[in-house]
């Protein structure tokens, strides 16, 4: 058994580059808890900040550690890798986050951050501190959500369009408003317990490399600490990526956003119970597309979905690589800071 050899003073750092990073993932995926819920007026923007954020708190009571202990223990060997692979995977999680935050473009925080790992630890250590079958069920549902996401919003969409047949626009549109509340809720409920949870994964891996825990103990601390902290980023609210899923993607009314919020609630509750990190934003925003696809195919703007799943693809590659570079680079850096 190794353990990496880092000082507490490096290790409270790196402890607070992940909370960055857990911070960043909720201000950067609040777009996809309130962009539909405030582009249908069923809450106002600082109405709907303040509803996610509550809900991704509340999720600590809700999910247990399967997508942590994933990320923790079963994307790379914990044994095999050193606190740089970790510092220069969150460094290309951020830079990521804040590329595509200022671009507007809603993308895979989570995938950004497995990548990251991934690249980091290739190296660091080579192919055999990768965990084949984690990455295997990780790189599977990368696909595999954002496509039940898209399925499910249209299967939604018709059935809800059976269920309010002969009712009135303005009445069907005051009864959806008023259950988007609730898939909302649902949806941040979600998103809380899934990305969240990454960032726990993160930090237990830091503390096992350390030698401060064993991969059957979470403290506590990180537990809250995390989920604590993607509730205030939510809170923040990363209004550019709104614009994008408001309003490129295609025009939602009240129904709509019911089925694309109901639709991407249960995909982030099946794969938090299954421990698979998946992305909330793929997942939402393919579930927008069905849903839009569903009413009719004109009604999805096909060239900015297009440019999405481009961005998308590139994630997983992009931070690999930047991660691989961090770390070559990252010796100096813990060198200097050892001198200071």
């Amino acid at each position: 058994m190794h353990t990496a050899s880092i000082s507490l003073n490096a290790l409270i750092c790196l402890v607070a580059l992940a909370l960055v990073f857990d911070f960043m993932n909720g201000f950067h995926d609040a777009a996809n808890s309130i962009a539909t819920v405030v582009s249908t007026g069923a809450l106002k923007p600082h109405q709907a900040v303040a509803w996610a954020a509550l809900f991704n708190l509340l999720a600590i009571s809700v999910f247990g550690f399967h997508v942590a202990r994933t990320v923790g223990t079963g994307i790379v060997d914990p044994y095999a890798i050193d606190h740089r692979v970790i510092f220069a995977a969150l460094l290309a999680a951020i830079a990521w986050n804040l590329l595509t935050w200022w671009m507007g473009t809603p993308s895979g925080s989570s995938h950004a951050l497995i990548g990251g790992l991934i690249g980091a630890t290739l190296a660091k250590a080579g192919l055999s501190a990768l965990i084949g079958a984690g990455i295997v069920r990780t790189a599977a549902f990368i696909v595999l959500s954002p496509l039940f996401g898209f399925v499910l919003g249209i299967v939604l969409m018709v059935l809800m369009g059976w269920v309010l047949r002969g009712t009135s626009v303005r009445g069907a549109d005051r009864w959806m408003r008023r259950l988007q509340i609730v898939s909302s809720a649902l949806y941040s409920l979600g998103h809380g317990g899934n990305d969240a949870q990454k960032t726990m994964g993160v930090i237990w891996l830091l503390l096992i490399t350390a030698g401060v825990t064993e991969p059957d103990h979470l403290p506590a601390w990180v537990v809250i600490a995390c989920y604590l902290t993607i509730a205030l980023g939510t809170l923040f609210g990363g209004w550019r990526i709104v614009r994008t899923m408001d309003q490129r993607i295609t025009r939602l009314r009240p129904v709509g956003g019911f089925c694309a919020e109901t639709s991407g609630a249960f995909m982030l509750f099946i794969a938090s119970a299954a421990g698979i990190p998946v992305s909330s934003t793929h997942t939402i925003t393919s579930a927008i597309v069905g849903v839009g696809a569903a009413n009719r195919i004109s009604a999805v703007r096909w060239g900015v979905a297009g440019s999405l799943i481009w961005i998308w693809a590139l994630t997983l590659p992009a931070t690999a690589l930047m991660a691989a570079i961090g770390w070559a680079v990252s010796g100096w850096f813990f060198q200097a800071g050892q001198r200071l």
